[in-house]
């Protein structure tokens, strides 16, 4: 069976500094703050909640793994729990402009995350069996998602 893919949400994630844990025996760990936004969708609308972080790993092969936790708020009341894991990875001139927080075409680079999801709001419960593919670019101090629902 040949999967397929549903436009799901797009989302402007807010995120604060790069806080370096330093070297470990995976590569440089790294910690950064997710400070608020908004995603809009299908049905679906409204802010990310402040206090989530995406912790990564600089790979010893330039690659940055990424495992973001946050929360979402949809305009009608319901909190969605969202794990989004992936990778970005380029060119080094390419990673070292973005680590700059300098505009870089998103087709440059490659930044792809799986989403998961979680809630207990009855009118969201579709979410609860999702899985989403997201395509991002990354901001000098925003991430933005566009997810897709994997059918």
């Amino acid at each position: 069976m040949t999967p397929r893919f549903e436009f799901l949400m797009s989302l402007a994630v807010n995120v604060g500094d790069v806080v370096s844990m330093g070297p470990g025996p995976l590569g440089e760990r790294r910690v950064i703050g997710i400070l608020g936004g908004t995603f809009e969708g299908p049905g679906l609308r409204g802010e990310i909640l402040p206090g989530g972080a995406d912790w990564q790993i600089v790979r010893t092969d330039g690659v940055l793994d990424l495992d973001a936790r946050y929360a979402l708020k949809e305009q009608g009341g319901g909190l969605i729990r969202v794990v989004s894991q992936g990778y970005r990875h380029g060119p080094a001139e390419v990673l070292a402009s973005l680590a700059r927080g300098e505009h870089v075409d998103p087709a440059k680079y490659f930044f792809r995350t799986i989403m998961r999801f979680e809630t207990g709001a009855p009118y969201l419960e579709s979410l609860n069996k999702t899985l989403a593919v997201a395509t991002a670019e990354r901001k000098a101090r925003q991430v933005l998602l566009t997810a897709y629902r994997l059918l």
